[in-house]
């Protein structure tokens, strides 16, 4: 293998493939915890007669939850690098597009419950955790990435780290330089 073709092949995994696998364990953790209350609040495991119970609601809730889980996963893990450091800001933002997410998915659900009459469990299950998670996913993967994690933010921790680098080759002597003392005479 060509030294080029590698270097092409790190610069890939690390540049988006390595963020798409760990988004996509977060993501897959997130989807357990959103499949399971979904279904227990469908099948009336907290109460029957509610909002709660209603595709709709249930859906609203279980996503509500593990939108918050998944911000913690894709803060701590996959994005630790490019985290920031307003905390609130960057919650805001990604409710935000997580909430764009649900909405592509609720859409989803709304347009096989309501509008096509498919009323089942398998069927609502279907319609949000299949087809709707499925478009959800590139939207919120792709706004995640570059915006809200982006390496370009300039509260993002990696952005800081790359200007305390900069202002050391600036403002410090390289190490293994040589000094006035060891130059050699003439």
């Amino acid at each position: 293998m060509s030294t080029r073709f590698a270097s092409a092949l790190e610069r890939l995994w690390n540049g988006l493939l390595a963020y798409a696998v760990k988004f996509g364990v977060v993501g897959l953790i997130g989807l357990v915890i959103d499949v399971a209350l979904f279904n227990l609040l469908r099948l009336g495991a907290f109460g029957e007669g509610h909002w709660a119970q209603s595709a709709i609601g249930a859906k609203t809730i279980s996503t509500s939850v593990a939108i918050v889980f998944n911000w913690l996963g894709n803060r701590y893990w996959t994005f630790r690098n490019h985290r920031r450091r307003n905390y609130l800001r960057e919650f805001a933002e990604y409710a935000i597009v997580s909430l764009g997410g649900m909405a592509i998915a609720l859409g989803c659900l709304w347009i096989s419950h309501h509008w096509l009459g498919y009323t089942t469990l398998v069927a609502d299950n279907i319609a949000t955790n299949v087809v709707g998670l499925g478009l959800g996913t590139a939207f919120r993967f792709v706004l995640y990435r570059y915006w809200v994690f982006g390496h370009h933010r300039a509260d993002g921790l990696s952005n800081l780290a790359r200007v305390e680098e900069a202002q050391r080759a600036i403002f410090e002597e390289p190490e293994g330089a040589s000094s006035p003392t060891n130059a050699p005479t003439t």
